[in-house]
């Protein structure tokens, strides 16, 4: 479940991404009520927005069952590997660059999660 929550978690943030590149800038403070008012439906009518907090709602829930059965300081560390998808979507679908340092940083993290599920599993054995 709590791997679920991570893709989930990466999908949303794509989504959002991607749904506030059609968002047009927020009006100044000096501006009228229409313009607010035209600019607060562009938010609410933005798909790719709407889907990205579904998703986030999604994962809050997978989240909540995960906990109910499964130890805190196990699953928790695990949300960490949404940092590892986005960072790879982030190069594939929205074209942004990587660097030695990246790299070695999510080699950390999934190793770190490796870590904590190996050690789980010892102290059940």
């Amino acid at each position: 479940m709590v791997g679920g929550c991570t893709v989930l978690g990466a999908a949303a943030q794509m989504l959002i991404k991607r749904g506030l590149l059609h968002l047009p800038p927020a009006p100044g403070g000096g501006a009228g009520v229409e313009a607010w008012l035209g600019f607060l439906l562009g938010v609410v009518t933005n798909l790719p927005l709407f889907l990205g907090l579904s998703c986030y709602g999604l994962s809050t829930g997978l989240l909540v069952l995960a906990l109910r059965y499964g130890e805190l300081s196990v699953l928790y560390p695990i949300i960490a590997l949404t940092y590892v998808w986005v960072s790879i979507l982030s190069v594939v679908l929205l074209g942004e660059t990587t660097n030695p340092f990246k790299i070695a940083g999510l080699i950390v993290i999934v190793a770190g999660v490796a870590v904590l599920g190996r050690t789980d599993r010892k102290a059940k054995g």
